[in-house]
């Protein structure tokens, strides 16, 4: 639900002494703001009316201005309805009456992208960002029009994805990245939904190979000699480290510090499902973080820097990094112990989870491990959740 309510921004007051006027626009905890173009001094903001007071020279003015955009904010938001998003709300409200005749797709997408990044939905963007790039590269120019994206367009860029070597998955990443912003420009009365080219398109999902390791592959691993302090071992300890969490991902370990440590558990948000988790920290895991602790550093592990702004596209490219660099090294040590498919950053987690499942526990507490949902949504609200010794007895038994 998106809530939205006019106030006067008393915060920070302008270089004359008055105050914005703003839009606050709150979703999911989230709180965005608009600036409504009008500023006036304290005295004359009736804060139980919430309007500028009759005592201004041009409050009927004002009032009707602030008025006016505050249900074109309104309006833009129930024709967004559950597709709601600031960087997309930002746009529909934009004043020029040009931006529809003038918008190519690398225009609006650029925008799109860049509002996310100011947001720090850096994810979001770079995934935007490679769609935009690689269909732009196959078209063979700079930009396109949004009447240019038609079927055969769009059916050719698959064949031409599919004869690069992109499996399934990732030729429907970008379809639907590309489908996102293409609806994002309807609703922004950028191009006419009678345009619509996806139709006919099918953007399909395969099912992916499950990644996991047995605990004997992980024991073939850890009996590696390999050289102390080398990329190869901190890339080993790392995907170890990240087992002995229960499979966390490695942006979430990127950015633990000293504060999520708290008697004696990892008290962590996830960044990706914003689910709250409390990890048993077993001797295994304390070893490790000792070892990767550097003397005056923000994080526990040497990942990011210490003026890393989280969350921000720096941030994400230096993570993103670290697991392309983490994922090489490991190939390479599956390979040097003979295992079937190479262990990646991720596998940890598929291989918590499988293992316990060879030990014989249960679907239902090995989803609540891993923060999933088991069965139908709506019957496990009504569910208790499991006792947290249960979990950890579990925890200890898999990574032991």
């Amino acid at each position: 639900m998106v809530n939205l309510k006019t106030l006067l921004d008393t915060r920070r007051a302008k270089s004359d002494g008055s105050f914005n006027i703003i839009f606050r626009i709150t979703q999911n905890r989230k709180v965005y703001t608009l600036n409504s173009g009008v500023s006036i001094s304290l005295t004359y903001w009736n804060d139980k009316r919430i309007e500028i007071d009759k005592s201004h020279p041009n409050a009927n003015l004002l009032n009707l201005k602030i008025t006016q955009k505050y249900f074109k904010i309104q309006k833009a938001i129930l024709q967004l309805d559950d597709e709601f998003s600031i960087e997309q709300l930002r746009f529909m409200i934009d004043d020029n009456p040009k931006k529809q005749l003038n918008t190519t797709f690398k225009t609006f997408s650029d925008k799109l992208i860049s509002q996310m990044i100011e947001v720090n939905r850096t994810g979001n963007a770079i995934i935007y960002q490679t769609a935009v790039n690689r269909l732009l590269s196959f078209y063979g120019r700079d930009d396109l029009g949004f009447q240019e994206i038609d079927y055969s367009l769009l059916d050719d860029f698959a064949h031409h994805l599919s004869m690069n070597g992109l499996k399934q998955n990732s030729i429907s990443n970008y379809f639907r990245s590309i489908r996102a912003i293409y609806n994002k420009a309807i609703k922004a009365k950028i191009i006419e939904r009678s345009n619509y080219p996806f139709a006919e398109i099918s953007i399909r999902t395969e099912k992916t190979a499950k990644r996991a390791v047995s605990k004997d592959d992980i024991t073939k691993l850890i009996r590696l000699n390999l050289e102390t302090n080398s990329t190869a071992e901190r890339s080993l300890k790392y995907f170890l480290l990240s087992f002995y969490l229960r499979g966390m991902s490695f942006t979430d370990m990127a950015y633990l510090k000293q504060s999520n440590i708290i008697d004696g558990r990892v008290e962590y948000k996830r960044r990706k499902t914003h689910k709250n988790y409390s990890i048993k920290l077993f001797p295994e895991a304390q070893v490790l973080f000792k070892q990767f602790n550097v003397d005056g550093s923000k994080y526990l592990l040497p990942i990011l820097p210490n003026d890393a702004l989280e969350d921000s596209l720096g941030a994400k490219k230096l993570i993103r990094q670290f697991i392309k660099t983490t994922n090489k090294y490991l190939k390479r040590l599956s390979e040097q112990v003979g295992l079937s498919s190479p262990v990646t950053t991720y596998t940890s987690r598929h291989s918590f989870g499988t293992i316990a499942k060879r030990l014989g526990y249960s679907n239902e507490l090995i989803a609540e491990a891993l923060g999933h949902e088991f069965g139908n949504k709506i019957t496990n609200i009504y569910l208790d959740t499991f006792d947290t010794d249960v979990l950890d007895a579990m925890h200890k038994h898999v990574i032991s």
